[in-house]
């Protein structure tokens, strides 16, 4: 069978007799089947197989599954985990079953298929990222459209007759019979925790409600459910973070704890009241997932090394600073495993505590029984520490204690607001603090963002314009031994052509150069010059490295970078 396909995929101009025999060669060596291999190298795409596997067979070719073409009941009938691990499914077309699958030589499964429905059913092929976008979106307990109709058909959700559940401490999965506006909810998380999204955000708006999930730092519209089911939505997600319903016109702030698919995810939720009723946005914290080492981050040998003198210091402050989302509490946590052991002292003040580390004493801020940065690092000083971690310096006054921890034989780690490494020590004389005691405790300042990664499976070469090159700082020359990619898009990585999210760095090392300019009250600009002679590497120099590794898009980097010009100006 396998010499027919090859012999159809050269009929069809998809590959050339004599690339056949080094193919085969090719797959042999590399251990895997000719048609994973052809897949594999990208050499021919799913839907060509699957056109190959139609004329093979003399079956249905199916280009695309619509909702059109799916039956509930149906697939309700047959489990998830079957239809994906065979990449088979059940669609209706011109009124008559097909079972669609993307290797129809596999007999045993369409037979055994045809058993569970009951029904006569004739073979279709697809390729299997089509089947599997559509068991995706069109499976009952995944797919929205029985929901929605569900929420459309049912006239008693309206206020005072709410059906909103109990909530228990079930798996989200198995919560199948429940009431429609249960589901949904269930839908929500479970969609999200699967796309491994940070946020989810529910919006109400004059006409509709939009729930949009924010994945790998870009937001994107995974619903909009009817607008009357908005204050049954808002209710129910409320209730299962503990807050009163009845409240309209404040902020609210809550927690969730669930489970999907056995994975423990704490969710912390905030209510704002807007103009169309209430808007949820909620962050996901997994708290199964384990930190990455240090030396696992994508740190330059030379980062590495600062970064590993100023933790291996016994006093002394390093800061992590760039904007909210910059991965700066992941790269915390990095270092606290690092140096989490039984013959240190270590106390953290956080806000919120994100993950719970073992070994490590955690402090949650509570700023309406006045248990703030400020206070909570006062009392953990009288708690014997030898480092001390500090989830963010907000004010003056964390500040000041921080610098006084740190001149008092403790190793202090931190986060701030700033836009770079030099910026950061400007940034603490503007909070007051004197000059010759940031020289005297800052050992090093790590400033990071962080790119989106490109989808392996279908990332593809191209050469970018002169014009860009010139703003990254690469030359003609250079940019011949570099090989470009840009982000294209696939089923694998949701069209969006990133997979994941990888961090860029600039570490400035404190040496004694740039301690003289801080007494001096340099400006942030001077002290940066110093930096780089000193050999630091500034984001955008560490970003081209992660171009060259193939890693991400010039775009990802200018989008959170400064470009080459400013930074030697």
């Amino acid at each position: 069978m396998v010499e027919a396909i090859l012999h159809i995929l050269v009929q069809m101009g998809v590959l050339k007799e004599p690339q056949v025999e080094v193919l085969k060669k090719e797959a042999e060596e590399s251990d895997m089947s000719l048609q994973e291999y052809l897949l594999e190298k990208s050499i021919v795409s799913q839907k060509d197989i699957a056109k190959a596997y139609s004329q093979y067979f003399s079956i249905p070719y199916i280009d695309v599954i619509t909702e059109k073409m799916t039956d509930q009941a149906l697939l309700a009938k047959i489990q998830f985990q079957f239809l994906r691990t065979n990449l088979v499914m059940p669609v209706i077309q011109d009124d008559k079953l097909f079972i669609v699958a993307a290797n129809p030589y596999n007999m045993a499964v369409l037979d055994e298929l045809v058993l569970i429905l009951g029904k006569h059913a004739s073979p279709a092929v697809a390729a299997g990222s089509v089947i599997i976008d559509a068991i995706n979106r069109f499976y009952p307990l995944q797919g929205a459209t029985s929901m929605m109709e569900e929420l459309e058909e049912d006239t008693k959700l309206i206020e005072g007759e709410l059906d909103i559940g109990q909530v228990d401490e079930n798996d989200v999965l198995s919560m199948a019979s429940k009431t429609p506006v249960v589901k949904l909810v269930n839908h929500i998380l479970f969609q999200a925790v699967k796309k491994d999204a940070s946020d989810i955000h529910i919006e109400p708006y004059e006409k509709e409600v939009r729930i949009r999930y924010r994945v790998d730092g870009v937001m994107f519209l995974a619903l909009t459910p009817p607008k009357r089911i908005q204050s049954a939505l808002i209710s129910r997600l409320k209730i299962m973070a503990n807050l009163d319903i009845a409240e309209k016109r404040k902020p609210l702030d809550g927690r969730i704890e669930i489970k999907v698919s056995g994975k423990e995810i704490d969710i912390r939720v905030s209510v704002l009241p807007v103009q169309y009723g209430e808007r949820i946005v909620m962050r996901l914290l997994d708290k199964s997932k384990t930190f990455m080492q240090l030396d696992k981050l994508g740190f330059s040998p030379r980062d590495l090394k600062v970064i590993t003198h100023a933790i291996s210091e016994p006093n002394g402050i390093m800061l992590v600073t760039g904007p909210t989302g910059s991965g700066k509490t992941t790269t915390l946590y990095a270092i606290l495993s690092r140096l989490n052991s039984p013959l240190v002292n270590i106390i953290t003040v956080e806000d919120p505590v994100e993950y719970q580390i073992s070994g490590i004493n955690q402090v949650q801020v509570h700023e309406k029984v006045g248990l703030t940065f400020a206070v909570a690092l006062r009392s953990i000083l009288r708690q014997d520490p030898d480092i001390v971690m500090i989830g963010e310096t907000r004010d003056a006054e964390t500040a000041q204690i921080a610098i006084q921890a740190s001149l008092t034989g403790h190793l202090v780690l931190s986060t701030l607001h700033t836009n770079s490494a030099a910026a950061t020590i400007t940034r603490l004389i503007d909070m007051g603090i004197e000059p010759f005691l940031i020289s005297s405790t800052i050992t090093a300042v790590l400033a990071q963002r962080l790119v989106r990664k490109l989808c392996d499976a279908c990332k593809r070469q191209y050469q970018p314009t002169a014009e860009v090159l010139h703003i990254l700082g690469i030359s003609s020359e250079q940019a011949k031994k570099i090989t470009f990619y840009e982000a294209v898009g696939c089923p694998k990585c949701m069209e969006s052509g990133y997979a994941g999210r990888i961090p860029i760095f600039e570490v400035m090392q404190v040496t004694h150069a740039i301690s003289k300019l801080i007494i001096a009250k340099a400006d942030a600009r001077e002290i940066q010059k110093q930096a780089l002679a000193d050999g630091m590497t500034v984001l955008i120099q560490d970003g081209i490295v992660k171009i060259e590794a193939g890693l991400t898009t010039i775009e990802e980097v200018l989008s959170v970078a400064t470009s080459q010009e400013d930074v030697y100006e």
